[in-house]
């Protein structure tokens, strides 16, 4: 899945360079800080419609207490009101993300109980969540520049996220006997989250 991600940016590369329009390379410095690499690619097809493939990852097995290793690719519309790279701008995107995680509902020590009404022996915070996730969203932002050849774009995107999951125990091998949501295949979630934000510095190429 990684794999896909890297190759989706690359093929996504190669074709901009391939155009006359502009490019920029781009990093996420809201999360730079703490470890988690979001980096991209934006280019110009007309006067206001750019495109852009970014991929964002996190290699934590533990982040503030909880796992946090995910990767997520996405590939993004945008159209600007006033032309490419500059100023407001709404945008449209696609994504796919892998990730083993400990979601936030489960950030308290309550003991576990399953769809069925069954109390567990294993408390929230020692379970976690590892699987894909589809995405669906809208992106809205500001793009401004800094400097000759540098921009900087603030933006959030919020969409659908449609996971598919197995949950394990932390501490206990993944097989399918220590299932904690006791499903035979895939567990399956749907909700409505921010899934991408913060402020991209970037260059123009």
């Amino acid at each position: 899945m990684t794999k896909l991600l890297t190759s989706t940016l690359i093929c996504f590369s190669i074709f901009a360079f391939s155009q006359k329009n502009e490019t920029y390379i781009k990093a996420n410095a809201l999360f730079l800080p703490v470890g988690m690499l979001n980096v991209g690619v934006e280019h110009s097809f007309t006067e206001h419609i750019t495109g852009q493939a970014d991929v964002f990852v996190s290699p934590w097995k533990s982040f503030a207490g909880h796992q946090a290793q995910f990767a997520i690719g996405t590939v993004e519309g945008r159209y600007y009101f006033d032309e490419a790279f500059k100023h407001f701008y709404l945008g449209a995107s696609i994504g796919i993300g892998i990730f083993k995680i400990q979601k936030w509902n489960y950030w308290n020590s309550d003991f576990y109980t399953t769809k069925e009404g069954e109390l567990l022996p294993y408390r929230n915070n020692e379970l976690y969540q590892k699987g894909f996730s589809y995405i669906f969203g809208l992106t809205t932002g500001y793009q401004f520049q800094l400097a000759e050849r540098w921009n900087m774009d603030i933006f959030l995107g919020i969409g659908s996220q449609q996971g598919f999951y197995k949950g394990y125990v932390e501490g206990l091998p993944e097989t399918q006997e220590n299932r904690y949501d006791r499903v035979e295949n895939w567990d399956k979630s749907g909700e409505t989250i921010p899934f991408k934000g913060g402020i991209m510095i970037s260059y123009k190429l």
